[in-house]
C-alpha cells in the first residue's frame, strides 16, 4: 500500500450473522479532514476501532501511518489521537489532572508536559479552568477536555467519534472551529457524525448506511453527482394528501415534509416547476413550486433508498 495517512481495502466486521462494516474500501491523504457521516448503528465507530486496532477485522485489510492494522496495531497508537463516544474522564479529578495523567499515559516526557497541556487547553477553549474538577463541568466543556487528551501527545492522525454529540450548538461550533485550525496547521482528522450541519465542513465525505460506504467524495460532488435529477420545493395546501398525490406521479423519485412545506427529488428531464404545478392544481391542489439546491440529506436519502433512518 502507498503512503497514505490511511487505507483501507474491502474491510469487513461480522459479529456472529450480523455484519456491521461491509467490504468497504477508501483512502484518506494527509493533511484531509474526512468525514463519515451516518445514522448511529451503520458501522461508523466499527469502522474507527478496526482502524485502531481494537477490533479485528473479519476480512480484508487497511493501514494507518504505514502500518498494518492488525499485525502492527501497537505501533499506530502512539502515533494517533482517538476521541470515543464516551471518553473515559476521571471525575474526581481536576481538568489539568485528567490531562497530566493522560499525557503519562502517551508517553509524553516529564520535562514537556506542562507546556503541552497549557497549548492544548488554549486550543479547546479550557484556558483557566485547569482547577476545575471534571465531574462538575457540562457535556460541552468534558468534551472539549476530552478533544484536548486526544491532542496532548500532537499525534499525527486524529480519530473523532461523534465528538459533539449531545452538546449544544455552541459547543459544536468551537468544535469545529478547532479542527479547523488543526487542518490549517497541516493534521489529518477523521470524523464521524450524524449531523447533516456538521458533514459540510469536511473536505471529503464519506456516507455509510447499514455497514456499508455508499459515496465517497467532497460535499459539493456528492450533491452534484448522485442525485437522478433536481430538487424542489413546494408550498401546497394540506400538505399530507399532496405529498400522497406527488409519489403517485411518473416521474417523482422521492417526496418528504420539510417543515411547513414538501420537498421533493424528480428524475432528470421529467419535470419542470411548470409540470409539477400544474399536476398538483389539476387534483385540486394550491402550490408554489421552486426550484431549490440540493442538500446532503438528499444526497443520504437518495443513496440509502427506503432503508434509511432518519438522521439529525
Amino acid at each position: 500500500m502507498s503512503e497514505l495517512a490511511v487505507q483501507v481495502d474491502r474491510l469487513t466486521k461480522r459479529f456472529g450473522d450480523f455484519t456491521a462494516v461491509d467490504g468497504i474500501s477508501f483512502e484518506v491523504r494527509p493533511g484531509e479532514v474526512v468525514g463519515y457521516l451516518g445514522p448511529n448503528g451503520s458501522g461508523k465507530t466499527t469502522t474507527i476501532r478496526m482502524l485502531l486496532g481494537l477490533l479485528r477485522p473479519t476480512a480484508g485489510r487497511a493501514e494507518v501511518l504505514g502500518f498494518d492494522v492488525e499485525r502492527q496495531a501497537e505501533a499506530i497508537r502512539p502515533l494517533v489521537g482517538y476521541m470515543s463516544q464516551k471518553f473515559a474522564l476521571y471525575d474526581e479529578l481536576t481538568m489539568a489532572e485528567n490531562l497530566e495523567f493522560y499525557a503519562g499515559i502517551y508517553g509524553v516526557p516529564k520535562g514537556e508536559r506542562r507546556g503541552r497541556q497549557q497549548a492544548v487547553m488554549d486550543l479547546v477553549g479550557l484556558n483557566g479552568l485547569g482547577d476545575a474538577r471534571a465531574g462538575q463541568m457540562s457535556g460541552g466543556w468534558r468534551q472539549r477536555l476530552a478533544l484536548a487528551i486526544a491532542l496532548v501527545h500532537r499525534p499525527q492522525l486524529l480519530f473523532l467519534d461523534e465528538p459533539t454529540s449531545g452538546v449544544d450548538p455552541v459547543a459544536r461550533r468551537i468544535f469545529w472551529n478547532t479542527i479547523d485550525k488543526l487542518a490549517d496547521d497541516g493534521a489529518t482528522v477523521f470524523v464521524s457524525t450524524h449531523y447533516m450541519d456538521e458533514a459540510e465542513y469536511c473536505g471529503r465525505l464519506g456516507i455509510m448506511n447499514g455497514g456499508r460506504l455508499l459515496a465517497l467524495d467532497t460535499p459539493a460532488a456528492l450533491k452534484r453527482d448522485t442525485l437522478p435529477g433536481p430538487t424542489w420545493n413546494l408550498i401546497v395546501d394540506r400538505l399530507i394528501p399532496a405529498l400522497d398525490a406527488l409519489e403517485s406521479l411518473p416521474g417523482v423519485f422521492q417526496v418528504g415534509l420539510r417543515g411547513d412545506h414538501l420537498h421533493a427529488i424528480t428524475l432528470a428531464g421529467e419535470h419542470s416547476q411548470h409540470t409539477l404545478q400544474s399536476s398538483l392544481e389539476g387534483m385540486g391542489f394550491s402550490v408554489e413550486v421552486e426550484s431549490t439546491d440540493p442538500t446532503l440529506e438528499d444526497v443520504f436519502m437518495a443513496l440509502a433508498g427506503d432503508k434509511a433512518p432518519s438522521l439529525d
